[in-house]
């Protein structure tokens, strides 16, 4: 029996949904070299593209021997190379991200959208989720436009100083709003970037009620982005759609006058699909 097989004291399918609440599965169901594999994958990011076994293990809380296995497994599988003592990812990571966007749902509604967006208003456009601190891009287009490296499938952005990352925080209760801003760590991306907790709470709370969020180059300058929720027919938010527009090209005001409207009907038109 190799060692991914079930022992026959281990659960079947039935009884192992029956023991998973909403906290989650039993410990006993998980895989941890499967989690901590994952971890050390992740460990590696656009301001940390090269590490040694020494950073990955404490990045991912692991022994230094037990992070070069991993790194040496993942390389065997070709999901990392090295050279000398320097690790990095392969490739045939970008297979994992593939997996994703050929087989969800979401990316494939949400991308011809977009692109009608683009094209109509002649600026950027991306759809995201929230995943942990930041939000990750799951569509996007640019309508030959380059408008930020960020608005592209895959990339991570802050959620405290994005557009989409307030919609979808917005979407969130007070309280777990309150909570989540209080495990952050802020950093001034521009000048024009809100790091107070406060000030952060209360422009979430103003986003929940006006149904749209505004963020004037605190991510990035020269970057203006609007920004709504995209709600499936229960009124549950799934993800966030946007329009992004150099400041050079067009004034706060113009975007929310301009490109809201459209907005507003791409996310109608989304609602009855998703």
């Amino acid at each position: 029996m190799n060692a991914f097989a079930l022992s026959e004291s281990e659960p079947d399918d039935a009884s192992a949904a029956q023991g998973e609440g909403a906290a989650g599965p039993h410990k006993r169901d998980l895989i941890a070299g499967l989690e901590k594999g994952l971890a050390v994958i992740e460990a590696f990011d656009q301001d940390r593209p090269r590490l040694t076994i020494s950073e990955v293990a404490t990045r991912c809380g692991l022994t230094r021997a037990a992070a070069r296995r991993y790194l040496i497994t993942l390389e065997y599988l070709g999901y990392v190379t090295s050279d000398r003592r320097m690790y990095s990812l392969s490739p045939k990571v970008l297979r994992l991200g593939q997996s994703y966007m050929h087989s969800a749902r979401l990316p494939r509604i949400v991308a011809p959208e977009l692109h009608k967006l683009a094209y109509t208003l002649k600026e950027a456009s991306s759809a995201g989720v929230l995943d942990g601190n930041d939000v990750i891009c799951i569509a996007a287009t640019e309508a030959g436009r380059l408008v930020s490296s960020t608005l592209q499938p895959g990339t991570r952005v802050p959620a405290y100083c994005t557009a989409n990352g307030r919609v979808l925080l917005s979407a969130m209760p007070q309280p777990e709003v309150e909570a989540w801003l209080a495990r952050q760590s802020f950093e001034a991306r521009t000048p024009h970037t809100i790091i107070d907790r406060d000030k952060l709470a209360a422009e979430i709370a103003q986003i929940r009620l006006r149904g749209h969020a505004a963020v004037d180059q605190e991510f990035e300058l020269g970057l203006r982005t609007i920004s709504v929720p995209l709600k499936n027919y229960r009124g549950e938010v799934l993800a966030a759609i946007n329009v992004s527009a150099q400041a050079s090209r067009m004034s706060m005001e113009q975007l929310v006058s301009e490109c809201l409207p459209a907005l507003l009907q791409a996310q109608a038109r989304l609602r009855s699909t998703l």
